[in-house]
């Protein structure tokens, strides 16, 4: 198991979450959907999140136009 810190941006304001996964390596762009989902999963409209066949680049753009920037991600290996 490894545990992600996602330092990013969400509307010109530093936040950090933190999330475990069965995955060595987290992308930006995945990072970036994961913190979507976090900040607008539980809106009505489906139409904020990325489609499906989203490239990385798009994904980071929606995120971008949502408020979310500057995701860096680290990692930590859990025992």
């Amino acid at each position: 198991m490894q545990t992600f810190t996602l330092q990013y941006l969400f509307e010109d304001k530093p936040r950090t979450y933190q999330l475990a996964l069965k995955q060595p390596e987290l992308a930006p762009h995945d990072a970036a959907l994961h913190l979507l989902q976090l900040h607008f999963g539980d809106g009505e409209n489906s139409l904020l999140m990325p489609d499906a066949q989203a490239t990385p680049q798009e994904i980071l753009d929606q995120a971008g136009l949502l408020g979310i920037t500057e995701v860096r991600v680290s990692a930590e290996r859990e025992n």
